[in-house]
């Protein structure tokens, strides 16, 4: 913990706080306690200084800041470590170079903006500065390496689970589309990447990307998006105080995270099943030059799609979904509305 998040956390504890006793407390001259103010003015947050008195905090800015987060966590390993920056190529390339320096498990890499963020098949994911969440975690899974895939539909529980904890967002707005997207009211609201580092038979390390629309304007999505994607804020029209919801997933991604490792996935598969939007319907999906069409029945114990087609029941670890008529996303009156 640096002097400034120090100084932020001794003026959370008290209305007004003096130079004097930052000065004392901090072992630093109240000179440099007044530097330090003014850096954390400059980074937004609104210190008054009251005459004869001393500081009061009476604002805090809407910023992925370790102080700010950690004050809302409940975890024992999730986000305990945090590297936060203002602008990075990707938090996946840093978290993997986090994790080949052996950084512990649950370690959290934040970014306000992204120059090179991923997706899955080597897509971009579009990140407009201040105003998402674009996370990745070192994981340091007991599983075995063919068990890799399952973090990320357990990671979609978790982001489902920290979502539905935002005012306004009744059950059924909020949908699973395997293997890796959230959908809010039909529309993609997060995605999921994970990057494995492993042996024949044991996982070094997964590197697991989160990246979810929070408070993104439509203005913010590319054109060719802007019909398929959304944000909490366009679909609820509130703004999520980030922090809060950074520390949130944390916590739900933990608890599920400890229990697929201790029990396995299938202790989960009823919760994801629960959110599943494609069970039912009649999809085609793309693996390794393969195309099947059919009707999915679910997943089974091992996160594999289960697809009921003509040549018979097939089940799929990984592969790009699309609804064979057409993409069709569920409005909030529950309708099947076409983009």
């Amino acid at each position: 913990m640096d002097t400034a998040e120090r100084i932020l956390r001794l003026l959370r504890r008290e209305p007004v706080v003096s130079g004097e006793a930052l000065s004392d407390a901090l072992g630093i001259s109240r000179a440099a306690v007044w530097k330090h103010v003014e850096a954390l003015r400059a980074a937004g947050y609104r210190i008054d200084a009251q005459r004869a008195r001393g500081y009061a905090l009476t604002s805090a800015p809407d910023r992925l800041l370790p102080a700010e987060i950690e004050r809302h966590l409940a975890t024992e390993r999730f986000g305990r470590r945090l590297a936060c920056f203002e602008t990075i190529d990707s938090t996946n390339l840093r978290a993997a170079t986090l994790a080949r320096e052996d950084a512990p498990e649950g370690t959290l890499v934040l970014a306000e903006r992204q120059t090179a963020g991923r997706g899955r098949l080597g897509r971009s994911w579009v990140s407009p500065a201040r105003v998402n969440l674009y996370a990745s975690f070192v994981l340091r899974p007991r599983l075995a390496p063919a068990d890799g895939p399952q973090l990320a539909l357990a990671a979609a529980v978790a982001v489902a689970r920290a979502l539905r904890t935002l005012p306004g967002l009744a059950p059924g707005r909020v949908a699973i589309k395997w293997p890796n997207d959230c959908l809010l009211d039909g529309r993609k609201v997060a995605g999921i990447l994970t990057e494995m580092d492993a042996e024949v038979d044991r996982i070094r390390s997964v590197v697991l990307g989160i990246g979810v629309n929070l408070n993104a304007s439509a203005g913010a999505f590319p054109a060719e998006l802007r019909d398929t994607a959304t944000s909490v804020l366009l679909a609820t029209g509130a703004r999520v105080d980030r922090p809060r919801f950074a520390a949130a997933l944390c916590g739900t991604l933990e608890a599920i995270y400890d229990r697929v490792v201790r029990e396995g996935f299938g202790a989960l598969a009823p919760e994801w099943e629960s959110y599943s939007c494609l069970t039912g319907r009649v999809v085609t999906v793309e693996c390794a030059g393969r195309r099947r069409t059919g009707t999915v029945r679910g997943i089974d114990a091992g996160g594999r799609l289960v697809l009921e087609g003509s040549e018979g029941e097939a089940r799929i670890m990984a592969g790009d979904v699309s609804i064979v008529d057409g993409y069709r996303m569920l409005g909030r009156t529950g309708k099947e509305e076409r983009p």
